[in-house]
């Protein structure tokens, strides 16, 4: 089955055990191994940096008229969260995936931060099997061909803080994770967000990046009362 996925890739993987890694989500891996170190969060990590720096400089290259905020937000739009989990139903890459029973019965195959993950995960599986062209092609091949040149779908909330407080000097932002609740399946994370070490915002999400967002928006929303 797994050579389904590698068709729909386009890419056959030397060493097979890296996309088998990409596709192992940590419910699995703590269900099987009683070791989330054996799940694709490791990979997860390094895909995204890779998925980031390849869309970055695609734009860059693109759209030499853009300035660095408008170029921020293309970005952002284009490796969201739903971005990915559309590349992913694209793929079929959830019934690929190994899930622990909870994750299996919460639906989990068709969660979109389940699938995102994954997707940066097969990125960086791919990376490593056949260094950055494969990963490079891989990202052209699905994440490259919806680029949002004039409306951004995806609302990225820390990038305007970031532009807003930056209109004064010596400004600076930090994110903190404060708490996380629920099982493995369904994982809340709390984030606050500090100005100059003052918290000015806080929210919650399904996964880090999407509570830091909530924290972000809920900042903007306390500055504009």
């Amino acid at each position: 089955m797994i050579k389904d996925l590698e068709t729909a890739i386009g890419y056959r993987f030397r060493n097979i055990t890296l996309l088998q890694n990409a596709l192992t989500h940590s419910s699995y891996a703590n269900e099987r191994w009683h070791n989330s170190l054996m799940s694709n969060e490791r990979l997860e990590f390094l895909g995204d940096s890779i998925l980031g720096m390849v869309v970055a400089e695609y734009l860059f290259r693109t759209f030499p008229d853009r300035p660095e905020g408008e170029l921020t937000r293309m970005r952002a739009d284009m490796v969201c969260e739903k971005t990915l989990a559309r590349v992913a139903a694209h793929i079929e890459l959830g019934r690929h995936l190994m899930l622990g029973n909870g994750e299996e019965q919460g639906g989990g195959r068709s969660r979109d931060s389940i699938l995102a993950d994954a997707v940066e995960s097969v990125i960086a599986a791919s990376f490593l099997d056949g260094g950055m062209d494969a990963a490079r092609q891989f990202i052209q091949k699905f994440v490259l061909v919806e680029v949002p040149v004039k409306q951004l779908h995806n609302a990225d909330y820390k990038t305007a803080l970031q532009e807003l407080v930056q209109q004064k000097k010596n400004q600076t932002l930090s994110y903190a994770l404060v708490g996380e609740s629920g099982p493995d399946h369904d994982k809340r994370f709390e984030v606050e967000v500090s100005l100059n070490g003052r918290v000015i915002g806080t929210g919650s999400g399904s996964s880090k990046k999407r509570a830091e967002q909530m924290a972000a928006q809920n900042a903007l929303n306390q500055m504009k009362m």
